[in-house]
């Protein structure tokens, strides 16, 4: 069972998320402090992170992201946005993968899931 974090300050967006995918079986942490990302990274393990773009006080999701590659290059982050005007952002060839909140599907959301989940081949 894969475990997924997500990093979300938008009630709706987690507790959609968070119903979706615990339907799929997934193993669900939610969090909205984007202070302890890292740690919850280290505690919890995820197999795959789910991250808000835009959080609350200003912090932003590039910036989470770049640390989470930094640290774990092969952990899979999916972006989640409501601004599709970053969808030709460079920053986004770091992320696995976004999807738009605004029309938000859980079809669309379990696929791209399970796309990131898919082992890769060995670099050679």
């Amino acid at each position: 069972m894969a475990h997924i974090l997500i990093v979300d300050d938008q009630k709706w967006v987690k507790d959609l998320c968070s119903e979706a995918l615990s339907a799929e079986k997934y193993k669900i942490t939610v969090t909205a402090d984007i202070k302890t990302v890292m740690k919850d990274v280290s505690i919890f393990k995820p197999d795959l992170v789910l991250l808000n773009l835009y959080l609350k006080h200003g912090f932003n999701g590039w910036d989470v992201l770049l640390d989470i590659k930094t640290q774990n290059p092969r952990l899979p982050v999916l972006m989640i946005t409501a601004h599709d005007k970053c969808l030709f952002d460079s920053r986004l060839s770091q992320a696995n993968g976004y999807v738009i909140n605004g029309c938000f599907a859980r079809e669309d959301i379990k696929q791209k899931i399970s796309s990131a989940l898919k082992p890769k081949p060995a670099s050679q």
